[in-house]
This record gives structure tokens, C-alpha cells and sequence, in this order.
């Protein structure tokens, strides 16, 4: 929650920051990588008295912090392991101290929002594991009040103040309640392995957000200091002038382009159906009050198009698609990056009047990426046999494969339309739309380059890949829509042509590390996307985990690998997930992975270093440090073990 991500330091000038092929396979030395074993540095000062000491010290160095720009990961652990050396206390402590250096740097900007537009955040862990009458639903522990535990004290004073009251911890509900536009600002209580990951990205967006950590992380009838907790919970409103830099009125902006009047006047429906009478019509607002887990409303099926116009149906079908599910991440590039350029307004106080007067043409701009985003989804789930797509059942799992084919066309079609016709009062220059339509066909045809090159791989008789190729395919899917996003928001700003090369690296780069943090979270499994574990195995896909494990196994090793992709393997799926984790495990590849995602992230921020616009190498930073978000869960090791009996989900079920 507070920016936890510890031992992240700079990499050493070791590691080339060249684009040059033949490195990039190389991995670096255990040393030199920002992931790092934490469970050392997340101890509690075990008396009251040096917690309080610490946190006023902690005070004293935020107040003397630059508040204009949220600080980030790097700086905060930075700040924090000055203040440990120059107290000579130590390096345990440093997740503690991130925690209260953090809250403090955030205490005026909190103190500045009104209570009923603040979330107040509580662990299940602080209640009484035995008898507790508490239900559980999509929005975390229901608590009954019964009076046995902290919980319902605490809950009650920030009822009492208008805070709206969340049991539940880590949950991505919290970033989609806050873009949503519901709340402005958080508190909450956990243990620091929680706070590590919770809501990094809350504070990287510049979310106030304050937090007091548990004395222990048992997860079961643990302490906190409840003083500081309703201290916390009772800190006054005081209306205040100077705010800091906060990405959350761009995320907001780009989410509503998927909501209501906005979206019929940038993408007016072509055809008249009755859909919306019987649906949810594309625009509507998910929800009124709090959204839902994983924010995705229910899936239009083949019985709510029953006596629609078969000609207006492919519209329905796609638009529904369109504005369900996902995280809007590429327009809020496309649109964070025309803000840069023109000043970074969007970021300031008044944020959401500058993107109220941004011009439809760039919205536009900011709706086609995603719009040919999600006919890749489409046409991906089809070509990997991935039954499900944000939590719900794939397009060709609902209406077949053939109308899902045509579905995923008619968004691409949809999305070149987007960018191709003027509307009146609303005018873009030819050169321009002529520049924003070649890169992002040049961004198609990569895309399906590199798709290409998976699927044909996937079908060959020979498995073997080398983790050069591997890293090709990866900047080829996946860095292109990165580019596309970035590159149209700075076109759309004037002329981009000094920032063609950099936003090419940076991209590449980002897409690469965050291609290979998709193939680890592949082996924790992901409830918001495809609702499998080892599917990359079992659907038979090139991964470079897959390459590092051929190139690093000893022959006989080798061979019991690749005969997991044969098609006369009598293994259970199961057996070839185990199989294949012990095989990953004794070659080492998850550690080999993490530390190539380091290596990729340097280039990139090395790319970021040198922009010298500000706002724009600031929207840089932000994206390195929220897009390459490492998994929970991968491989063994003391943050990372794995499950022992994974739970494996059939792929390429039969559309019914």
C-alpha cells in the first residue's frame, strides 16, 4: 500500500543498456537485481515506545520532502535507509519506516479530502478466528458488530465520520472504487507483507493514502496500536491549496470514455437494436454504489440477442465486449501523454476541468487503442483456447468461435473508423491522422508477426525455442500497444518526431519485462483474467520460461521437458503441470525471469532518464513502476512458493 517494493536500487552499469540482440538473453548477476527477498526488512519495532520515537523521526524527515510529485519507489526506500543509517538502527525496520515516512508525506494532502470521500481499509486478521459470525461477499467480511474484536469499534468511528468501510486486504477492488470516482483518499490497517503489495499503485497515481502497519503478520488474531488507528481514522478536514501531482483524474478520464453520453458521441452506434432494452447498453455505469471484485458487469449471452436484428447483433456484441472488463491502462497512456506535452495540467488540482475540455479527436485517439486492444483479446482467446476473459466466459465461448472471429474484426474495423474521419468542429490536421493511422498499422502488423510466429511455434513438431526467439515474439506481441498508446498521445500534441526512437525503446522494453511478469503470473493463476494455472504449458505456448529451462537443463532433463508438449503424452494435465514446475524449479528459471524483468526495466528507465520533458518522463516512471507490477507467487522461495497440488482449469472447452 505504501510503496513497499524494497530493494529496488538502480542496477549496476554492468548491465548493457544496448539493444543489441545477443544481450539481451544474458542474465544479470544475482546482485544486480530490484527483486529482492523482503521478508528481512518487514520487522516491527517491538516496543511501543520506539514505534512512537521512530514515527515521530519518521515525521520530522517528511516534513522536509517535496510534495509537488508523489515520490517514488526508489526514493521513498532511499529516504528510508538514510533515516535507518544516520539513527544506526536496523536494515529490518526498512518496511516499517516506508510505512511511516510514507503516511506522513501523504497526512496533509489526506487531511485535505472529507471524510465521506475517504475509504477506510481493514484486515480480516484483526478479528477473533474462533466463533466469528462474520459472512464473507464480493466486497470483503461483512462484519455483524458483535463487539469481540477491534474491527467493529473501528468500523464505527469512521462510519460515524462518513468514511466508506472496506473488510477486505490486497483487493484489486480498491483501485476500481477510486476510479470510479467514489473516493479521493485511504486509510487502512495490515500487516507489511500487505501493505507491500495492496495499493502500491494508489500511491504511485498520487492517492493520499495513510496507513498503520500490524505488530505481527500471523494472519490470525493479530494486534495493532489501536490509538494510532482511530488517530488516523479522526484526522480533520482542512481544505488546502497546494495538492500533489495525482494521475487519478486521467485514469478517471479514460475510464469514462467507456461510460454513458461520452461513448455514443465518440463512437455513435451504427445499427438500432433492442438490446439495451433488455441488457446493458454500452455507456451504462457498471454500478452506481461500490463495483463489483473484479469491476466486469454480467456478459451479454446468445438469449439476450434473441429478436435482435442479425445485422445490428455483431454491433451488440462488440460494443458490450468494448466497454466490459479491463483496466483502460492504454487510453489513460494515450491520454497522460498528450497531457504531458501540453503541460501536465491533468495532474494538478484541477485536473478534471483541463480533461473536461480535452479535445474529442484525442479522446478518440485514447478509445481506438483499446478498441483494437480488445479485438486482440478476442481473436487471442480463440487462437490460445482460453475459456475465459475477465472473470467471465470468452466471446467464442458464448456465441462460437466463427462469430467471435467476425466480432474481433469488426472492433478492428471499428477502431481504424475511430481515427479516420474527421467530425465537425472537432477537425485533426491530415498529417497528423495520417501519422497516428500508419503507426498504429505498423503496431498491427508486429502484433501479428509476433502472434504469428506463437502460433506456429505452438504447432510445430519441434518444441525447441531458444530464449533469443522468445524475446523476439515478446516484443513483438506485446510492446507495440505500449508504443501506439504513448505515441499518439504525444502526436496528437504536435509534432513527435524527436520522440519516435525513445518511445520505441522504452516500449519494447516495458512490453518485454511485462510479457515475462504475464508468464509468472501464469504459474500463480489470475481470478481477473483466464482463471488458470500452467496454462501456458498445457496450451502448449513459447514462453521464456520454457526457453531458459531447455537452454539451462542437462540432456536427459531436456528431453523429459519437451516430451510434455508431445501430443501422445500420456500425462495428466495435472502430472505435466508438476512435471514441468519441478523442471522450471531445478533450472532456475523463475529466478533467471525475475532478473531479466530487472534488466528490461533498466533499459527503460535509462530511456526515461533521458526525456527532457518533465511531465512526460515523469508519466514514464509511473508506467515502469505500476506496469511491471512482479507476481506474488511463481516459484519456490522464501516469497514464493508454490502450490503443491495447483489447481488446473480444462482449456479449449467447446463453445456451446
Amino acid at each position: 500500500m505504501i510503496g513497499l517494493s524494497t530493494g529496488s536500487p538502480s542496477l549496476p552499469a554492468s548491465v548493457p543498456p544496448s539493444e543489441n540482440a545477443s544481450s539481451d538473453v544474458s542474465v544479470p548477476g544475482a546482485t544486480s537485481g530490484r527483486r529482492r527477498k523482503t521478508s528481512h526488512l518487514k520487522e516491527v519495532p517491538e516496543t511501543l515506545a520506539m514505534r512512537e520515537s521512530l514515527r515521530d523521526r519518521c515525521a520530522q524527515v517528511a516534513a522536509k520532502l517535496d510534495r509537488s510529485h508523489p515520490m517514488t519507489k526508489d526514493e521513498m526506500e532511499q529516504i528510508s535507509r538514510r533515516m535507518l543509517e544516520e539513527a544506526d538502527l536496523p536494515e529490518s525496520y526498512l518496511g516499517w519506516v516506508m510505512v511511516m515516512i510514507s503516511s506522513e508525506f501523504w497526512a496533509d494532502a489526506l487531511a485535505s479530502v472529507p471524510p465521506e470521500r475517504r475509504l477506510f481499509l481493514l484486515p480480516h486478521c484483526l478479528k477473533h478466528a474462533e466463533g466469528c459470525p462474520a459472512e464473507y461477499d464480493q466486497f470483503g467480511m461483512n462484519c455483524k458488530e458483535c463487539g469481540a474484536c477491534s474491527i467493529a469499534d473501528f468500523r464505527s468511528v469512521a462510519e460515524d465520520m462518513g468514511y466508506r468501510v472496506l473488510v477486505a486486504e490486497g483487493s484489486p477492488v480498491v483501485m476500481k472504487i477510486i476510479v470510479g470516482g467514489y473516493v479521493d483518499a485511504v486509510v487502512g490497517v495490515a500487516c507489511l507483507n500487505v501493505l507491500e503489495k495492496a495499493i502500491d499503485k494508489v500511491l504511485l497515481a498520487g492517492i493520499p493514502c495513510m496507513a498503520v502497519p500490524l505488530l505481527s503478520s500471523d494472519c490470525r488474531n493479530t494486534k495493532v496500536d489501536e490509538p494510532w488507528v482511530e488517530q488516523m481514522i479522526r484526522t480533520p478536514y482542512k481544505p488546502a491549496t497546494a495538492k500533489t501531482k495525482s494521475y487519478v483524474h486521467l485514469m478517471r478520464a479514460a475510464g469514462l470514455l467507456f461510460e454513458d453520453t461520452l461513448f455514443e458521441r465518440l463512437a455513435p452506434r451504427q445499427r438500432e437494436s433492442r438490446l439495451e432494452a433488455n441488457a446493458y447498453s454500452p455507456g451504462t455505469r457498471m454500478l452506481e454504489t461500490t463495483p463489483s471484485e473484479n469491476g466486469s458487469r454480467p456478459a451479454v449471452t446468445p438469449e439476450q440477442l434473441e429478436g435482435v436484428d442479425p445485422i445490428a447483433a455483431t454491433e451488440s456484441i462488440a460494443l458490450d465486449f468494448l466497454v466490459r472488463g479491463g483496466k483502460h491502462s492504454r487510453p489513460f497512456i494515450t491520454l497522460a501523454a498528450y497531457d504531458a506535452m501540453k503541460g501536465g495540467d491533468g495532474t494538478g488540482a484541477d485536473g478534471e476541468d483541463v480533461l473536461n475540455r480535452v479535445p474529442d479527436a484525442v479522446r478518440r485517439a485514447a478509445l481506438s487503442i483499446e478498441t483494437f486492444h480488445k479485438a486482440s483479446l478476442v481473436h487471442d482467446d480463440i487462437e490460445d483456447g482460453d475459456a475465459f476473459r475477465y472473470g467471465q466466459p470468452a466471446v467464442h465461448q458464448r456465441f462460437g468461435t466463427a462469430t467471435a472471429i467476425n466480432v474481433g474484426d469488426y472492433l478492428i474495423g471499428l477502431g481504424y473508423r475511430l481515427l479516420s474521419r474527421n467530425v465537425m468542429g472537432d477537425e485533426v490536421d491530415a498529417e497528423t491522422r495520417v501519422d497516428l493511422l500508419d503507426s498504429l498499422a505498423a503496431a498491427h502488423v508486429r502484433l501479428s508477426e509476433g502472434q504469428g510466429a506463437e502460433l506456429l511455434w505452438r504447432d510445430a513438431k519441434d518444441r525447441r525455442l531458444t530464449p533469443l526467439d522468445a524475446l523476439k515474439i515478446y516484443a513483438l506481441k506485446t510492446s507495440p500497444a505500449f508504443e501506439a498508446a504513448l505515441y499518439s498521445g504525444v502526436r496528437m500534441a504536435g509534432d513527435a518526431s524527436a520522440l519516435v526512437e525513445p518511445i520505441h525503446k522504452f516500449s519494447r522494453n516495458l512490453g518485454v519485462a511485462f510479457q515475462i511478469i504475464n508468464d509468472l503470473n501464469d504459474w500463480a493463476g489470475d481470478d481477473s483474467n483466464k482463471l488458470t494455472a500452467g496454462a501456458d504449458v498445457i496450451g502448449g505456448r513459447p514462453t521464456l520460461l520454457w526457453a531458459l529451462a531447455l537452454q539451462h537443463l542437462e540432456a536427459d532433463d531436456r528431453e523429459r521437458l519437451l516430451s510434455l508438449a508431445e501430443p501422445g503424452c500420456d500425462l495428466s494435465d495435472r502430472e505435466r503441470l508438476s512435471t514441468a514446475r519441478e523442471l522450471y524449479e531445478k533450472a532456475n528459471v523463475f529466478e533467471m525471469s525475475l532478473l531479466l524483468i530487472d534488466k528490461h526495466q533498466a533499459r527503460a528507465e535509462q530511456v526515461a532518464d533521458e526525456i527532457e520533458n518533465e511531465n512526460l518522463r515523469r508519466l514514464l516512471y509511473f508506467l515502469v513502476d505500476t506496469v511491471l507490477e512482479r507476481p506474488e507467487a511463481t516459484g519456490s522461495g522464501e516469497e514464493s512458493q508454490p502450490s503443491s497440488s495447483p489447481a488446473v482449469v480444462k482449456i479449449g472447452v467447446v463453445a456451446r
